[in-house]
């Protein structure tokens, strides 16, 4: 039997599958297209005792994220300016000054780190993904390319470079050993620090029908509950927490040592618990009903597609992004359905989307050969995608939106 990766539990059957699917950030060349593609299965877990939800491990970390792992976060304005925002908040309400020391894990190409830096505030990023890791140190951003582990948090300990602040978003996820991963966030922390951590919250993907957000990198799907018990096994608290509009609803965590007496705990963190107790997410019967909703928006997406090819109408896709990858496998959607899809970030572009080999253009591909439908894949930042492309609708394309259910945006 397979366990929990958080308290160990032993796990139950899977309450959703989505099929086999290969890893959603690995992008294929020319050259792959000539080799066969390892698929997994993309089942997922419920852990009875803790909650967490999760997936098994198929790849290691230091495999999925190599040298050309291909996302980088700079390439979305929605993005950068909820990390602007978010890096005056905590400096303002924290007193985060010359004298801190931030981290933050999985810092990526510096785009978030870029605006401590502006402050003249101390700062390391930590970074596996070579590539990334490059691209901020090219910023000036001092950059570890490592992985955050124990070794690492004591390593900066026996520096005497212990954090103010702990910076994570969308990094718990990705991370299959997480008691290691909450054991470093405790080492590396000073006994007067914070950590904040931003994820997906559980809730707004069962709410919403969100299972795109579900692929083999991300190995667990957090509800606050989940986490506080994962956190409070290491000794750390949660004291507050914020509901965001990121990545479909994600929510942004501040924790600290359980001996720090502040800040205190707000009364966001009783509010939100009652709310995920009220949605039925302490219940295992709202998960195994979860896989219909799934199957429905399959049958939907599929049935759209099927009416536009039979009227002669050409679909195209907007973004390459993971999310994307779990969507079009699972619906087993590839050029028969959509000629190809264009993606911002130029380490995408000339490559094939994994599974459905899908070809990934530029955007000013569509205005070449003006589509009747785009496809949004990265439907979290669909109005920055719609007023970007807004052209369309000069020759009547029109934008179509998968999630929670299918949708053709108005001209």
């Amino acid at each position: 039997m397979a366990r929990c990766r958080s308290c160990g539990d032993e796990l139950g059957a899977p309450f959703l599958s989505l099929g086999t699917s290969p890893l959603s950030n690995s992008y294929l060349t020319e050259e792959d297209l000539h080799e066969m593609e390892p698929h997994y299965p993309l089942e997922v877990y419920v852990c009875q005792k803790c909650l967490l939800v999760q997936l098994l491990e198929f790849e290691s970390v230091k495999n999925i994220f190599s040298a050309d792992y291909a996302y980088f976060s700079s390439y979305s304005k929605t993005w950068l300016e909820h990390c602007r925002l978010y890096v005056n908040d905590v400096i303002n309400r924290f007193g985060i000054n010359g004298e801190s020391f931030v981290v933050e894990i999985g810092s990526n190409d510096g785009y978030l780190l870029q605006y401590f830096k502006e402050r003249g505030i101390p700062l390391q990023g930590v970074e596996p993904a070579e590539g990334a890791a490059k691209a901020a140190i090219d910023k000036g951003i001092p950059t570890d390319v490592v992985f955050f582990d124990t070794h690492y948090a004591r390593k900066i300990a026996s520096d005497g470079r212990l954090a103010d602040l702990i910076v994570g978003n969308n990094v718990l996820a990705h991370n299959p050993n997480l008691n290691e991963f909450v054991e470093a966030l405790r080492i590396a922390l000073k006994l007067s620090g914070i950590i904040t951590m931003e994820f997906p919250h559980l809730l707004k993907l069962l709410e919403l029908n969100q299972f795109d957000t579900i692929y083999h990198e991300h190995f667990s799907y957090f509800s606050l509950h989940s986490l506080l018990l994962l956190f409070r096994t290491h000794h750390l608290e949660v004291f507050d927490v914020d509901e965001l509009s990121t990545h479909g609803g994600s929510l942004r965590i501040y924790a600290k040592h359980s001996g720090n007496k502040s800040p205190i705990i707000t009364p966001r963190v009783a509010e939100l618990l009652k709310k995920e107790k009220n949605a039925g997410l302490l219940d295992l019967d709202t998960y195994s009903s979860f896989g219909e909703n799934v199957r429905i928006t399959k049958r939907r997406l599929l049935d759209f597609l099927i009416h536009a090819k039979d009227e002669g109408k050409v679909v195209v896709g907007y973004g390459a992004p993971a999310k994307g990858n779990t969507l079009l496998n699972y619906c087993g959607i590839g050029t028969d359905f959509l000629e190809y899809t264009v993606d911002i970030n130029p380490h995408k572009q000339g490559r094939f989307l994994p599974g459905s080999r899908i070809p990934i253009r530029s955007p000013e591909t569509i205005f070449q050969t003006r589509p009747d439908y785009v496809l949004i894949l990265p439907w979290n930042i669909r109005e920055e995608i719609m007023e970007q492309m807004q052209g369309i609708r000069e020759w009547g394309g029109r934008f179509v939106i998968p999630i929670p259910h299918v949708q053709v945006a108005s001209n």
